[in-house]
């Protein structure tokens, strides 16, 4: 078995489970061992029935006290038994297996780890997981992994999927030269993701994230400065001759630009003019109005001539943009054709879409990744802007500047770097920060509670939505976890549903969901036809609603500062107040100190760095922290020294050997150049 066979040639993977494999991401053999553990649990000392006070995941040891009866209905098989001493009991249930009616015997004593669940005066357990004492006791010494899942697959599926390929891995195989890997002190690529999937320790599993986190980041800095060095000398063949209609729109909008802003402009301008092309970074804070910076950019070009193009991550956004531009256009005279581009316009109107940007050589084109499939074919591309970068991998932006004669690149991300670590990140390019909020916005209002606030949050959201406004709720999982104690949005939807009775039109969104559908919610709840949106954190980069009023985010101490920031920037983009409420479920000391900071600002980047400074070893929060920066290991606040080593070890490598010609980087040379090809997504 090779790392590219198919999952299919895994052992114990038939086609059904293969195709619940494709729904993660997961097609081949090698694919299953990126998917790494989202998070990592330590099973707790087992606790008698009696000694059961809260529901949530537990471990329980008790005899087995009724022979466990399997019932059969037309919808199911289950199994029923009950567990405990003379002090206590509880109720063991499992669904479609009916093997656990030989598997548990009466009288035998056993340990149950699952969600206990009351009702009435009884705790219950579904689909508990069953250890001798034993066996329990081997867990209790390792940390567990807790992997994404999807319907009918199960992370102990996963895991055994996992261990057969790392028994056919050979144990040789390393994408890291030897020199650079013995002066890191890192270990082999083997142990490493042995560790990453099952840890002894927590040494060896920062061990593990270190050696893998520093692989991701050498081999993406690779490609930036490769590439960069590719197009360092490019000639700038749209040069600017007319600059009249900066001034002029400027001169119309209804607000001034922020001191933020026209450096921005000016910096843009001054590239534009330059004899080289411009690679630039706009790194503004959520709401700091980049949206503006880009129509300007894009009016300037073509009054000069010149066509531009704006890719953004999602079709919704995309419609947004061309809404907005469009107007713009209209409100300021500007005879200027704006063309849409996205993946659901009809056959016919696609093809009126390639007839237009061939027919307007200055034309704003607006889109999303349909800018980029073959059809689309420009006249005359001069800029390029991708909006929320860390959406797209290196090789989609490549491959939309390619669409054109080396046109200027911008990029635009929302995501809160601090300068030290952007400048790594995006090393090809020049950088521009906008640090500062139009201030026609009012600031969010912010709150750390506990659960114990839900219900009096729930009627804060009713009284917003009486007076007009809308609301998001956040939780941080799709669907209940084996493992995981968090709010998921399947049973957090019917609980929104019996506590509103009908009075609140609700939608759900997440990640799950197929584009379309996706599509269709966020459109829903733009157009006010949703009062409240239900979401995980594929909401972070969405639609502009200045209507949304309150962000509430469940089980706030499972995600990054940063990424707190940038879901809170959904709300606060109209003219009233608006509010952000971070529900605290751990309540520890670490947890309420950590949200503090987003308690006290509302800058970002003050934010991120506050973040950085009290990031430790072992310090994973469940979550991704790098807004949706795609790494698969790699964050760049928990792992910020790791990249800054990554990249001295990239620059050095560089200056010994710029080409990569050198017999002992011919292996190093064929995995980054396949990876250019082939488009290394972030």
């Amino acid at each position: 078995m090779k790392l590219e066979s198919p999952i299919t040639e895994v052992k114990g993977i038939g086609s059904q489970t293969a195709k619940r494999m494709h729904r993660i991401g997961v097609y081949t053999a090698g694919d299953i061992l990126l998917h790494y553990p989202r998070e990592y649990v330590r099973f707790k000392e087992p606790i008698k029935p009696s000694d059961l006070k809260e529901e949530g995941h537990a471990a329980v040891i008790g005899r087995i006290l009724r022979a466990p009866a399997l019932k059969r209905s037309s919808r199911m098989e289950l199994v029923q038994t009950i567990a405990g001493d003379l002090s206590g009991t509880i109720e063991l249930v499992w669904f479609r297996m009916p093997y656990m009616k030989s598997k548990v015997r009466l009288g035998e004593i056993y340990v149950f780890y699952g969600r206990v669940r009351k009702k009435g005066r009884q705790y219950g357990m579904e689909q508990p997981q069953v250890y001798t004492m034993e066996q329990y006791q081997e867990k209790m010494k390792t940390l567990q992994p807790v992997y994404t899942t999807t319907e009918g697959l199960s992370g102990n599926k996963i895991a055994k999927a996992v261990r057969a390929v790392l028994e056919e891995l050979p144990l040789s195989y390393d994408t890291l030269p030897d020199s650079i890997r013995r002066k890191e002190g890192l270990c082999d690529y083997h142990a490493a993701l042995c560790q990453a999937h099952f840890p002894e320790q927590m040494e060896q599993l920062e061990a593990a994230r270190k050696r893998l986190a520093f692989e991701e980041f050498f081999f993406f800095l690779l490609q930036i400065q490769l590439s960069k060095a590719q197009r360092q000398t490019i000639a700038n063949d749209f040069p600017l001759e007319n600059e009249t209609v900066l001034p002029y729109v400027l001169s119309h909008l209804p607000y001034e630009l922020t001191r933020a802003q026209k450096n921005c402009l000016d910096e843009i301008v001054t590239d534009l003019k330059k004899k080289t092309a411009m690679q630039r970074l706009i790194q503004g804070d959520v709401g700091s109005g980049k949206t503006i910076v880009a129509f300007l950019c894009m009016a300037l070009m073509g009054e000069n001539g010149h066509q531009s193009a704006l890719m953004a991550p999602t079709e919704v956004l995309a419609r947004q943009h061309y809404d907005t531009f469009t107007g713009m256009c209209r409100s300021f005279s500007l005879e200027r054709t704006v063309i849409l581009l996205t993946g659901s316009l009809s056959a016919k109107e696609k093809r009126a879409a390639y007839e237009a940007m061939q027919s307007h050589p200055d034309a704003m084109v607006i889109g999303t990744q349909a800018l980029i499939q073959e059809k689309a074919v420009f006249s005359n591309l001069g800029l390029v802007i991708t909006d929320e970068q860390h959406r797209f991998g290196v090789r989609q932006r490549e491959v939309l500047a390619e669409k054109g004669h080396f046109p200027h690149i911008l990029v635009m991300s929302a995501t809160p770097i601090p300068r030290t670590l952007a400048m790594i990140l995006y090393g090809d390019m020049d950088i521009s920060v906008i640090d500062e909020v139009p201030a026609r916005r009012l600031p969010n209002k912010n709150c750390v509670v506990g659960v114990s606030y839900q219900k009096t949050a729930y009627e804060f959201i009713r009284k917003e939505i009486l007076n007009g406004h809308q609301a998001y709720v956040i939780c941080p999982l799709v669907e209940e976890s084996e493992e995981l104690d968090a709010e998921n949005v399947t049973d957090y939807a019917q609980k929104l549903e019996q506590y509103f009775q009908g009075s609140v039109t609700i939608g759900v969104l997440h990640g799950r969901m197929k584009p379309e559908e996706k599509n269709r919610v966020m459109e829903a709840f733009a157009g006010n036809e949703l009062s409240l949106l239900l979401s995980t954190t594929v909401v972070e980069v969405g639609v502009d609603v200045p209507n949304a009023t309150v962000m509430m985010v469940e089980n706030a101490e499972r995600f990054g500062l940063a990424q707190l920031h940038q879901l809170r920037g959904r709300v606060g983009r109209g003219s009233a107040q608006s509010y952000c409420i971070l529900v605290d479920h751990a309540q520890s000391r670490e947890s309420k100190e950590r949200l503090s900071i987003l308690n006290r600002s509302n800058d970002g980047f003050y934010i991120a760095g506050e973040d950085l400074k009290m990031r430790g070893p072992g310090d994973f929060f469940g979550i991704r922290q790098s807004g949706d920066l795609h790494f698969r290991m790699a964050d760049i606040y928990q792992d910020a020294a790791v990249l800054k080593r990554a990249a001295k070890a990239v620059n050095d490598l560089l200056q010994d050997d710029p080409s990569l010609v050198k017999e002992e980087h011919a292996k190093l040379r064929q995995i980054v150049f396949q990876n250019m090809e082939q488009g290394m997504s972030l």
